[in-house]
Parts: C-alpha cells; sequence; structure tokens
C-alpha cells in the first residue's frame, strides 16, 4: 500500500464569514477527516473570512489575499471546493475562485505544463433544493478546464428536501449515502494523487 505522504486544503466558498455556522464548512470538514483516512493532511480556508479581490491574475495587488491561498493551493496534491446551491448555482465566491485559478492558465512550469497538473480536484454542495449534479458539473469543467485531474466520485454533497428549511447543519449525523459517498471521494482522491505524484503528466 502506498503512504506516500499529501497535503490538501479546502476553499469554503460560504457566503458567510466566520463564525457563522456554515454546512459547507461542515461537510468540507467532514471531507478532511475523511482524507485523512488516507495519511492525508492539511486545512481549510474559509474564503469569505479573507479579501479575496475580483479578477483573473494571480496577484490583483495591494489589499489581495489570493496570492496566499494561491501559495497553499499549489503546495497540496488535492484541492476540495465546497459550495453552497444559491439558486441553483454554485455561490458566487466559488465562481470568484474559479475567476482567480483561471490565471493558472498562464502559468507553467520548466517543461511547458501548467502548475496545477498532477492535481487533483473533489467538490462538495450543500443546499435545500435539488442541483447539486449541476452545480459539480460547473465546477467540475472549470476545475479541470485549469489544470486539475478528477478522480471517479469527485463530489460529496446533500441536498434538503424541496421547499423545507433543513440545513445540513441541522442534521444529527451525515446521512448514510453522504457518508459514504465522502468516503470515496476521499479514497479515491488520495489514490488518483498518489499514482499522479509518482507519475507526471508528459510534457505536451
Amino acid at each position: 500500500m502506498d503512504t506516500t505522504p499529501l497535503r490538501a486544503v479546502a476553499l469554503v466558498c460560504s457566503l458567510s464569514p466566520s463564525p457563522a455556522p456554515s454546512s459547507s464548512q461542515l461537510l468540507a470538514e467532514q471531507t478532511m477527516a475523511a482524507l485523512s483516512d488516507h495519511g492525508v493532511t492539511g486545512k481549510t480556508i474559509r474564503i469569505a473570512d479573507r479579501n479575496v479581490l475580483p479578477g483573473v491574475k494571480t496577484d490583483m495587488g495591494d489589499g489581495d489575499d489570493w496570492p496566499e491561498i494561491r501559495d497553499t493551493v499549489l503546495g497540496a496534491d488535492i484541492l476540495v471546493l465546497s459550495t453552497p446551491i444559491w439558486l441553483g448555482h454554485p455561490s458566487s465566491i466559488a465562481q470568484r475562485v474559479l475567476e482567480r485559478l483561471d490565471a493558472e492558465l498562464s502559468e507553467t512550469d520548466d517543461e511547458g505544463r501548467l502548475l496545477t497538473y498532477g492535481k487533483v480536484a473533489a467538490v462538495c454542495v450543500v443546499g435545500n433544493e435539488d442541483g447539486a449534479h449541476k452545480v459539480s458539473a460547473d465546477l467540475f469543467q472549470g476545475l479541470n478546464d485549469v489544470g486539475f485531474t478528477l478522480a471517479p466520485g469527485a463530489v460529496t454533497y446533500w441536498v434538503g428536501e424541496a421547499m423545507q428549511g433543513t440545513d445540513y447543519l441541522d442534521l444529527d449525523e451525515p446521512p448514510k449515502a453522504t457518508a459514504q459517498t465522502t468516503a470515496t471521494l476521499a479514497s479515491n482522491a488520495a489514490h488518483l494523487a498518489r499514482r499522479l505524484k509518482a507519475a507526471p503528466y508528459p510534457p505536451s
């Protein structure tokens, strides 16, 4: 069994800053805990707690916290992007993260590969309406466009009953299906990250 140490970072795209409770934060933390079962360490960053300026550059200038977050992402093997569903879409903060990641299309190593090549991405989605598949599809496309690789089962999610007010935070424990999906995400993401670490993509 490969036990190569791995690092992960979860970017939580809740619209609410800390210390407000967040279902997106909770599912991200549960995903990071599941990853830890596979020898993955790391941390969670709530983007609403930071000053991430709009734009499509790696550094938007004075007051921009993205360069520090970017360093953490580039230092990790796995990126977890966690978002609520709002009006059937990822949060505006998740969209901003994707826009900032767009700058990676201009950043390459000495062999012409994107710096994100060889890094694995996964997604967490929570909401009180249907749409988790649509939201994960949006995020999958964006993450893949900027160089991340997706393992099978790269999303874990929970959506409540339509037109009801229950949040994921309100549950006494994760539903069995969500917990199993989170475990599969962690197992597959860690496996893929180790394979890519051992055998990087060839230069194009």
